[in-house]
């Protein structure tokens, strides 16, 4: 992957996964070049085999935009911050990100759920 871009620049991933939580809700919003889709996806895939053996790991979705904008957003549910952080810091995982195409850019953000009284439970 040739480049990480914060989804909020002042409080980055890393500094995130500094943090002890849970369960979170990984975000992970990738844009790339429309020709590089089909490298984009069977690199997400490789990623993604690699995460559901990690322990934590609850689930994860891909979605595409609408329209012929090659853009993609990911989310994932895991146990706690520390174990994404473990999984986040695999070798294996970590060795797969070669296989992303040079456009795509990864803004990838934790997240909490958060309760709205009769709307959203926590």
């Amino acid at each position: 992957m040739s480049l990480l871009r914060p989804l909020d620049p002042a409080f980055p991933i890393d500094r995130q996964l500094s943090l002890e939580a849970g369960p979170v809700v990984l975000v992970n919003v990738f844009t790339l070049d429309k020709a590089d889709e089909q490298a984009f996806l069977a690199a997400w895939e490789g990623d993604a085999h690699i995460m559901k053996r990690q322990p934590g790991f609850i689930s994860t979705q891909l979605h595409r935009a609408i329209g012929e904008s090659p853009t993609y957003l990911n989310y994932a549910v895991w146990e706690s911050t520390a174990v994404f952080r473990a999984a986040f810091a695999n070798p294996e995982f970590r060795a797969k990100l070669t296989a992303y195409p040079s456009s795509a850019v990864a803004s990838p953000h934790l997240f909490q759920k958060v309760a709205v009284p009769d709307i959203c439970v926590a």
